[in-house]
This record gives C-alpha cells, structure tokens and sequence, in this order.
C-alpha cells in the first residue's frame, strides 16, 4: 500500500474520529501510519500500538515489539532482547518484547477506540487542550507517554508533514 493508498482508505475513519472529538485527521493518520508501517503491519487492525492490559479477555494478541526505557528492570510477558544504545546523548536500554495489544474486528472500531483512549485517559488533559493543532499535539502525546520512543514527537511531526499533501 502507498502512502496515498493509505491516505485514502483511512482518512474517512480519521475524518469521522476529528467530528466526534476534535482531535486533527492528520494527527489521527500519522499515529496510524507510524504505528501500523502504513498500513503494512495491523494484525487484527490494530493500527494505534493500543496495549492490552489484561492479557486474558480475548481481545488481545501478543505481538513482538520495540520499546525503550531508562531501566534495564522493565518486565514484559516476553523478553527477547535488552540492547543498551545512546538516544539524544542518554543512555537508554532497547527492549525487543512480546507484549499485549488490542485486536479490533474492522479498522473503523480501531479508530474509535483510539480517539475514546485520549478522552478518558487524564494524562492527555494537556494534549486535548491543543487537539485541533497535530503538530502540538503530537507533542503532548509524546510528552504523556503514548510511546516510549523518545524521539516519538519528532517522528509523528514529520510524518504529519508529509500527510499534509493529502488534504
């Protein structure tokens, strides 16, 4: 799938998630686009990196990720690799993990549960105050800890940038 591809079979969804909540379509699909490779890799239409909590109702599949962290204590249902790297000159550990994710039967309920994240979870008090601008909130988001990526804010911007041709 192209990047316009992608565009064009979700921007409908991310129209849709800006009506019901404010939060900017471009904003929605570059989280998109990021967390899925544009489209490439949404098993079970999981497009946001939505972690399942549980692990145990269901709605969940255990999927190998990357993520950071400061600490080289984090626990994960599944431990691959612990990798120690140097981000924006600190000392950071790279986690390969299985972890939990949420699974959604169609790709419309993936992006209403992701704008419902952002409104009931208070850590992104900050972000919803600029939802209408993607480039702040991208900011926010990353600043709340939607990943733990930490140049997530600068990758969702240019990928934002990129989007912007589409509209």
């Amino acid at each position: 799938m192209t990047k316009q591809d992608f565009v064009n079979s979700f921007k409908p969804f991310a129209i849709q998630t800006q009506e019901k909540t404010g939060i900017d379509a471009r904003f929605i699909l570059a989280q998109a686009a990021l967390e899925s490779g544009w489209g490439k890799v949404s098993p079970g239409n999981m497009f946001f990196g939505v972690k399942d909590t549980d692990g145990i109702n269901g709605n969940e599949q255990l999927l190998t990720t990357t993520e950071y962290s400061r600490s080289a204590n984090l626990k994960f249902p599944v431990i691959l690799s612990v990798t120690p790297v140097i981000r924006n000159g600190q000392k950071w550990f790279k986690y390969k993990v299985k972890d939990y994710f949420r699974k959604f039967d169609t790709p419309e309920q993936s992006f209403t549960h992701h704008a419902n994240f952002f409104l009931v979870n208070k850590r992104y008090a900050n972000a919803l105050k600029v939802k209408e601008n993607p480039y702040d909130f991208a900011d926010e988001v990353a600043k709340a800890g939607y990943a733990t990526d930490p140049d997530y804010s600068k990758t969702l911007r240019k990928l934002i940038k990129s989007i912007d041709q589409y509209f």
